[in-house]
């Protein structure tokens, strides 16, 4: 390859991938030489330093004082099937789907946990179903932004202030992204490692007054509850769980990790800091991708076009579909070998393209660097298609 056709700049972070996402900037592992190691999280200070990382994220999510707010295992999967084990079963329940991880919630409900009466409305990639057919006298389950496909819903305007039913949201690409109507959501969930660039491992439980009441006046039949899941005891919330008293041993040095990017999150201007510094990143690409021939948003509906997340599709007329898939592979090998961008092809189970991370850990800077060499990595691309 001749170098010299190289773009002038290279991203000063190459880390665009989209779980574990990029560190907050200027992150390095001194940041976690404070870390409360080789004491038991269940002391006085090891409950303190988990209660602050609760209370910091409380402070800039805006979530209700009335919430109940807790670390639970497994990451956003974990606090995800928490909820759905612990609370699907009493009423019907609509699933949402437009994506694999969505997908992946009907599987389990349908397959394994297997209530009565279950209806499921999908939405292709690229596209959401249609939020007008939901039912709200029926629990609701759904993904705000879909990570493996770049779609998200435009507000919450959609969901009603009243609503007999739950309303469950996995938000671990959402959240201290976009804002969250809380008064309509009654479980939410999240996970470090996404966007403020956390490591793996743990997760967010939101619960609403709604969802407390459900878990202590609803026991789901012939539905064995692991103790991994277990929010209840005789009928009464385990407070603990959301008062630093975790079910099972967190990392310390997780826990360290997130409470230096809730730190970095507030010196940024807190959630309306990380929203603009998420949408500017977007609005690069935007403008990039509207005077580019060669790619196009996989998300049709600009108002649904996530800010984290976002999915790019080859749309070069020239190629078929097979060669627009094998360029769209062959960019993301060569900017990886370059050291360019690391981890930006589409997820295993979405169609063909490239995923670039954007949340607010990530520089407008490196993601405008970026760009030419997507241009430069196309056209190497397409030669040996």
């Amino acid at each position: 390859m001749n170098t010299s056709l190289y773009p002038d700049i290279r991203p000063a972070n190459p880390n665009f991938a989209s779980g574990p996402c990029s560190k907050r900037p200027g992150w390095t592992p001194a940041a976690l030489e404070n870390a409360f190691v080789g004491r038991s999280h269940r002391s006085k200070p090891g409950k303190e330093r988990i209660q602050e990382v609760i209370s910091r994220a409380r402070e800039i999510l805006g979530v209700p004082d009335d919430y109940r707010m807790g670390i639970v295992p497994a990451s956003d999967t974990g606090a995800v099937e928490m909820a759905l084990w612990s609370l699907l079963g009493a009423r019907g329940v609509d699933m949402l789907a437009w994506e694999s991880f969505g997908a992946g919630w009907v599987t389990d409900v349908i397959k394994q946990l297997k209530p009565a009466d279950v209806r499921v409305l999908e939405g292709d990639y690229g596209h959401l179903p249609d939020l007008g057919e939901v039912d709200f006298s029926r629990d609701v389950v759904f993904t705000w932004n879909g990570t493996t496909s770049g779609v998200r819903v435009p507000d919450g305007e959609w969901i009603p202030a009243q609503h007999d039913g739950l309303v469950i949201v996995d938000a671990t690409s959402a959240a201290f992204a976009m804002e969250l109507p809380w008064e309509k959501l009654d479980v939410v969930t999240y996970s470090w490692q996404k966007v403020l660039g956390g490591e793996g491992q743990h997760g967010i439980l939101i619960l609403s007054p709604a969802a407390v009441e459900r878990l202590e006046t609803f026991t789901p039949e012939n539905r064995p509850i692991p103790k991994i899941f277990r929010m209840t005891k005789a009928g009464k919330l385990i407070e603990g769980i959301f008062q630093g008293s975790t079910i099972n041993t967190p990392s310390m040095l997780a826990v360290e990790d997130a409470l230096d990017g809730l730190k970095w999150a507030q010196s940024v201007g807190g959630l309306a800091g990380l929203i603009k510094r998420s949408e500017a990143n977007l609005a690069a690409i935007a403008a990039w991708v509207e005077k580019t021939p060669w790619v196009d948003f996989l998300a049709v509906e600009p108002a649904t076009r996530s800010n984290t997340s976002v999915c790019l599709t080859v749309v070069d007329p020239s190629l078929d579909a097979d060669g627009q898939a094998a360029a769209a592979k062959g960019i993301a090998a060569i900017l990886a070998e370059e050291g360019v961008a690391y981890d930006i092809g589409a997820y295993r189970d979405a169609p063909p393209g490239l995923r670039v991370w954007t949340g607010g850990t990530v520089e407008t800077s490196d993601v405008e660097a970026l760009l030419p060499w997507l241009d430069w990595a196309f056209a190497q691309a397409k030669q040996k298609v």
